[in-house]
């Protein structure tokens, strides 16, 4: 009846090691209860891809969106039913009697430090869930204060560190406040059992120079929609274009028309439309700012570029609000010296920077992450970006981010990629010679509409 918290750096594969003590657990036939994971809603997709990649024979469940009480028979007993059901944060308190009614194997947080507030609705309600073990995903077990770590122990092995008031007087107040090192000492051996975790620096020896991570992210409510309502519109232009000109002739229109699906991917407000304005979501946005407090929180120095410095401009305004130190290189910068000085010297932990201005000739070895907000259509344009930071010089694993739209021009473009790389990347860089050899049949993919939400 024991429970832990595996607290590996960011990028290191928590998911990835959560996904194999599952499917191992199933396989030894004791995954017999579904298990529950509560997850933050702009990871829901990147689950739902790594256990399709990791582990395809685990049934994995999304309770997640409008219709998703319809799927809650999919995890009673029967040769279907589910083995793994993703829920969010958010939609704790309102899916609680159905998540309480039933029993789960395994209750499963993923950035457990979300519940650090045990006051909160969210907590109180993951403090009801039946489950017979209960498992901690978190980079960043301890942000602030030892009562964090106490909260998600409360939650993991009620009891363990005795109440929250015996808690403080006995352990915090010592520590935090006395520098009392013995309790210190204590305190670590006591919860040593209980924590799993590996450095970045500790595992240098086994990851490769650079590791490229794909985050993925569902596009929902009104940025679907834009999505799907420029998406038809632009198809239409397109294919009236062509039919009047030859597709020859239809590139100006073809080019605009990826931008703009590229565009609503990024930020709808990057699209200047009435209707673009009134749009809240912005999914790339959430999971960028999900991400930057526990990458600085383990002491990464991140670089993020975009091809649209309109965006870094909205990264920036993000960044302000979080009180998250940053500095910038665009074609307006006037002196490129003095951003990369204030950087190199960890005047600020993120350095915003455009593709244009800033995919060549700079050296940024103390940066060890990078975050290509859109993705560069060019991979060796990308890679040009990417070794900014991945270089002679550079004496640390290098971890690069790329943020995806699912299911939208982004990712297919990915896929493209992979056959028809050098034409993908001349096309999207607005080489438009490229575009005679870029086929009909492509187009139409990269216009084909959203797929219905992953279930």
């Amino acid at each position: 009846d024991l429970a832990g918290i595996l607290a590996d750096d960011m990028g290191l594969g928590k998911t990835a090691q959560t996904l194999a003590h599952l499917l191992t657990l199933k396989q030894a036939g004791r995954l017999d209860l579904p298990a529950l994971v509560i997850l933050p809603t702009s990871l829901v997709f990147n689950w739902q891809a790594e256990a399709a990649r990791f582990a395809p024979d685990l049934k994995v469940v999304s309770l997640h969106g409008a219709d998703r009480h319809s799927r809650l028979g999919e995890l009673e007993t029967g040769t279907a039913r589910a083995d793994v059901a993703l829920t969010t944060y958010p939609l704790l308190w309102r899916d609680a009697e159905a998540l309480q009614a039933r029993e789960w194997s395994l209750l499963i947080l993923d950035e457990a430090q979300t519940v650090k507030n045990a006051a909160s609705k969210g907590a109180q309600v993951i403090r009801q869930l039946h489950a017979r073990h209960r498992l901690g995903l978190t980079g960043t077990p301890l942000e602030n204060h030892l009562g964090e770590l106490w909260a998600q122990f409360d939650f993991l092995l009620p009891g363990f560190l005795g109440p929250q008031k015996q808690f403080n007087a006995a352990w915090r107040t010592p520590i935090e406040k006395h520098g009392d090192a013995v309790r210190r000492d204590l305190l670590a051996a006591r919860l040593k059992p209980f924590i799993l975790r590996r450095r970045k620096e500790d595992v240098a020896a086994e990851l490769p120079p650079k590791t490229v991570i794909v985050r993925t992210v569902g596009l929902e409510g009104g940025q679907r929609d834009l999505y799907e309502t420029v998406r038809a519109a632009m198809d239409e232009k397109v294919r009236s274009e062509i039919a009047d000109r030859g597709f020859g002739r239809s590139q100006i229109v073809i080019l605009d028309a990826l931008l703009k699906l590229r565009q609503v991917c990024c930020d709808p407000r990057l699209l200047k439309s009435p209707a673009a304005a009134k749009v809240k979501e912005r999914a790339k946005l959430e999971l960028l700012m999900d991400m930057l407090p526990e990458l600085i929180a383990e002491g990464r120095r991140i670089l993020i570029f975009s091809q649209f410095t309109t965006m870094l401009a909205l990264i920036a305004a993000e960044l302000d609000r979080a009180r998250i130190g940053w500095v910038s290189l665009t074609g307006d910068t006037r002196d490129r010296r003095i951003p990369v000085e204030d950087f190199q010297k960890g005047r600020a932990p993120v350095f915003l920077i455009s593709l244009k201005a800033g995919g060549l000739g700079l050296n940024l070895t103390t940066a060890d992450t990078v975050i290509h907000f859109d993705p560069w259509w060019n991979p060796a344009a990308e890679n040009q970006a990417t070794d900014r930071a991945h270089r002679i010089g550079q004496d640390k694993p290098v971890f690069v981010f790329k943020l995806i739209c699912a299911g939208s021009i982004e990712e297919r473009i990915l896929a493209l990629q992979d056959r028809k790389a050098a034409l993908a990347a001349s096309v999207l860089s607005e080489d438009a010679n490229a575009l005679a050899k870029f086929g009909e049949a492509d187009i139409a993919a990269l216009l084909a509409p959203l797929p219905d939400p992953v279930r």
